[in-house]
């Protein structure tokens, strides 16, 4: 297996790994949301709602970290041209961004 090869299949695993956190997470925080429900039988959907949007928006945020690695790993190692540098920095950019929107909304 060639170097190259091996970098791209490095940065498509940490890809995977970040969309199987915003899933797990987002399957997770639904899950706890439910049990939280039944538990108080309706006394607050609001906490409730509350709570799944922190432990959503923590998933969200801890996958977004792991896609911004496999990007960056994918295009320093694989392909530096100027052009593909400038595509990471818009994703970076954009990805930062949205980081930044969650933590404030959290």
């Amino acid at each position: 297996m060639a170097f190259f090869e091996i970098i791209e299949t490095t940065g498509k695993v940490i890809d995977a790994v970040g969309v199987a956190v915003i899933v797990g997470g987002a399957v997770i925080a639904l899950a706890a949301t439910i049990v939280g429900l039944r538990s108080t039988e309706g006394e607050s959907a609001g906490g409730a709602y509350d709570a799944f949007r922190r432990q959503l928006g923590r998933s969200i945020l801890l996958g977004l970290e792991f896609l911004v690695a496999a990007d960056i790993i994918r295009t320093v190692a694989v392909t530096p041209t100027a052009q593909s540098v400038a595509v990471l920095a818009g994703i970076v950019a954009i990805r930062t961004f949205l980081s930044f929107s969650l933590q404030v909304e959290m």
